[in-house]
């Protein structure tokens, strides 16, 4: 054993936190979401409160190794790896919900508590937590704050940095500082960092805005010949003037698999399905539900149905949250891209996405969040294909090109990470690149807070810092 990496060692195991080296540990948290990429790290660590991770980032600092965050390991661009061999500082542990302020409509929490969790903490108080990803289930709110995290019903309520009103923050050299509240002038540090994929700090406490249940929800499934007509339908509501709380799509490819693992029923030949659902006071609701029915049958739908109750709602729900889990049956794996273009162009992408799998002879699922342009289309593959699995990263690469050929962006809410690192260079200037670098340097100047995440390097999505360490209990 190396003296410094027993020198690590020993300093991770003297933070009080527990500490593993060992080889299914380490196993364990090589990938996120994603399996395109991997990196295993040196040393996994479970700290169980704010002291804990302040020793043991002072504790990497001082050896000069990199560390990185991780909560419910639920992101799909790599972001939580960690490159060079450096450490994963989990912070599951971190798991409380410590106050719930029912009169001023804030809860302070901690970054391992799940998403769903904070709306069942706030729901006896009539009050519920507005961002909803699909993994809500088990997603973590510290995750959610490092990708700024949307979900469905984002595209009349907000993403995450929309409801977080204050930080607790360990910088990169160990220091504490809380960011945010209600009384703090100067520049917002807090919509800095939000979506700044765990690269300035780590995040141990937040302080999130709860907003009251709405009084009344509608909830329609409308089924479409094909994803062209609910596409047309999509932007004609907005046109229209009406902002539903909701407006998902699901295209035959989701169908399907969601037959196959659910048996969910869907009408013959729906080619495409619109979740749509609309909320508010009970005259809002009930106005916006017909005038989402009228706009969707004047576009071609099938059928449009409305829930009757809020368990058919809730089976509804449940079709769309279930949909990515689905995919496992028509295939070993898929590769999940999240780029978003303006909602008139939608017609435009899907078809360029469909070119992009017949000529890289491979299937993509579309299951999007449609009223705002955020697209996550899934390419199906079997990762024991060597041959398939190169396939899968250049149509990936096509997509997200399209999307910024399309006036988009490379990423709505999954991050950049590793995955789209190198396709910043097609979204931005030089300069632009290099004033991100100067400020990401501001809070991190030695480069250990995830390193090689959101900012090209030069090289692949693979490549590693040049040195690895290696700690040896």
């Amino acid at each position: 054993m190396a003296p410094e990496s027993a020198a690590l060692a020993a300093a991770l195991a003297a933070t009080g936190a527990e500490v593993s080296t060992a080889d299914d540990a380490r196993l364990v948290h090589e990938h996120d979401g994603s399996t395109l990429h991997g990196a295993r790290p040196s040393a996994v660590v479970w700290p169980s409160d704010t002291q804990q991770v302040v020793a043991v980032v002072r504790a990497c600092a001082r050896a000069g190794v990199p560390f990185v965050a991780r909560g419910a390991g639920t992101g799909l661009s790599g972001g939580a790896m960690a490159l060079g061999g450096g450490v994963v500082i989990a912070l599951n542990r971190l798991n409380r919900v410590l106050a719930v302020d029912a009169p001023n409509r804030r809860a302070v929490v901690q970054p391992g508590v799940a998403n769903l969790e904070v709306g069942r903490a706030a729901a006896p108080h009539g009050l519920c937590y507005a961002p909803d990803p699909s993994s809500q289930a088990v997603c973590s709110i510290g995750g959610n704050v490092a990708h700024n995290s949307g979900g469905p019903h984002t595209l009349k309520h907000g993403v995450t940095v929309n409801h977080v009103l204050g930080l607790q923050l360990v910088l990169p050299d160990g220091s504490v500082e809380r960011v945010g509240g209600t009384e703090r002038p100067g520049y917002d540090l807090l919509a800095l960092l939000c979506g700044s994929e765990g690269t300035l700090g780590l995040v141990t406490e937040v302080t999130l805005r709860l907003v009251p249940q709405p009084a009344a929800v509608r909830t329609l499934l409308a089924a479409f010949p094909s994803p062209a007509e609910a596409s047309r339908a999509v932007s004609a509501i907005v046109a229209g003037g009406v902002l539903p709380s909701a407006m998902e799509m699901m295209d035959a490819v989701v169908v399907e698999a969601l037959q196959a693992a659910f048996g969910f029923g869907f009408p013959p030949g729906a080619g495409a399905l619109l979740l749509l659902e609309a909320d508010g006071p009970l005259e809002e609701a009930d106005a916006q539900a017909e005038a989402l029915q009228r706009h969707c049958h004047a576009c071609g739908a099938l059928s449009v149905r409305l829930a009757a109750d809020e368990a058919e709602r809730t089976d509804v729900w449940k079709a769309r949250k279930r949909a990515f889990g689905a995919l496992g049956r028509i295939a070993r794996n898929y590769c999940t891209q999240d780029g978003v273009i303006p909602r008139t162009r939608l017609p435009e992408m899907l078809a360029r996405v469909a070119d992009v799998g017949a000529r890289h002879r491979l299937r993509i699922a579309n299951v999007f969040h449609a009223g705002d342009g955020n697209l996550h289309p899934c390419i199906l593959f079997d990762d024991r294909d060597a041959d398939e699995r190169a396939r899968v990263i250049l149509a990936g690469r096509e997509i997200l090109q399209a999307c910024l050929e399309l006036g988009g962006s490379l990423s709505g809410e999954h991050g950049v990470g590793v995955e789209k690192r190198e396709a910043m260079i097609g979204q931005f200037d030089a300069p632009s690149l290099a004033a991100m670098r100067r400020l990401r340097d501001a809070f991190d100047p030695r480069g250990l807070c995830n390193p090689g995440k959101i900012l090209p390097t030069g090289g692949t999505c693979h490549e590693t810092s040049p040195r690895r360490w290696q700690v040896s209990a």
